[in-house]
């Protein structure tokens, strides 16, 4: 590696184009992007062949003068630095709810669930989550016709005003299915989930006969999971024998 490295420093010292001749063959190329026929007939042979060679994102543009570009840098540079402008006013409020909206969106894919309506008797109250409130980001009554972007939902809109949204957020995660998936580290999986629950906000219209399917599949589930209970086991062994000894007294 150290060898091609010196062969290599030799030749930019001893190549023509390198070394104490690199600013004059500068100059020439210069001359020659701005006026092909002000260099001699070898050296514009030379620069023509470098036009045929692609540039350095692969396309076929040719090249420019140099110098104009140079000195318009040089130019604003005289007139101080690069001056950063930043939104004020309205602007930079409008900017602050845009964020808010995605945050919010976030709080209800998050922890949405956890005001999902699952006691059917009402016993227990919804706690307090400060992040599913609008006003916790700053929104108030006077926002709720406001229309923001809301591409990377679900819902079937690119732009929703935020009393839509809201409402859209409160019918898929805080319903009467509570689902809760934003621990998946797989994207794809994640993303899967938002557009099945979004898509329908978490109401499928099933048929009738999907609709027993389900419960029949759910009841034999609830059944094994109570069979399989350790606090069960005793019990269940306990009317094992009692049956084996009214089989038994039956047969006698």
């Amino acid at each position: 590696m150290s060898e091609s490295r010196s062969v290599y420093t030799a030749y930019q010292g001893n190549s023509h184009l390198f070394g104490g001749n690199a600013p004059y063959v500068e100059e020439m190329y210069e001359n020659y992007l701005a006026n092909p026929g002000s260099v001699p007939e070898t050296w514009r042979d030379y620069f023509d062949a470098l036009q045929n060679v692609p540039a350095a994102d692969g396309s076929s543009a040719k090249d420019v003068p140099h110098l104009p570009v140079i000195n318009a840098f040089a130019e604003r540079a005289k007139h101080g630095g690069v001056r950063v402008v930043g939104a004020r006013g309205a602007d930079s409020e409008m900017g602050r709810k845009r964020t808010a909206v995605q945050q919010l969106i976030a709080a209800y894919r998050n922890v949405g669930a956890r005001w999902a309506d699952l006691d059917p008797l009402k016993r227990a109250e919804r706690e307090k989550i400060p992040e599913l409130d609008p006003a916790f980001y700053g929104f108030s009554d006077a926002d709720q016709e406001a229309v923001f972007n809301t591409s990377n939902t679900f819902f079937g809109k690119d732009t929703m005003s935020l009393r839509e949204l809201i409402n859209a957020l409160r019918e898929t995660y805080c319903g009467t299915i509570g689902a809760e998936y934003m621990y998946i580290t797989d994207q794809h999986k994640k993303r899967w989930w938002q557009q099945k629950l979004e898509a329908i906000r978490s109401k499928p219209d099933f048929s009738v006969e999907k609709k027993k399917h389900i419960l029949d599949r759910v009841t034999a589930a609830e059944g094994l999971e109570r069979f399989c209970t350790p606090s069960t086991w005793g019990r269940s062994a306990s009317r094992s024998k009692g049956a084996r000894a009214s089989s038994h007294r039956w047969t006698n």
